[in-house]
């Protein structure tokens, strides 16, 4: 049974997007060199571990939304 005076709510579309990160600091460690990047699209967060003698970081973190 439908009623004509209810109105649906309208669902709320996720929040996601491709990630540019941008390296905002780095330190050099004894696991290589920690990466404190950060989304130029919605500011979020993340750690990211480029391991000794490794090329590519690996994320060692989630990413933490930039937005309150």
């Amino acid at each position: 049974m439908t009623d004509t005076l209810t109105v649906p709510l309208p669902h709320a579309a996720p929040r996601t997007h491709e990630h540019g990160w941008t390296a905002e600091s780095r330190h050099p460690t004894s696991e290589g060199v920690v990466v404190y990047v950060r989304c130029a699209g919605c500011g979020a967060r993340r750690v990211d571990v480029v391991p000794l003698g490794g090329i590519l970081p690996n994320a060692a973190s989630r990413p933490v939304s930039g937005r309150a």
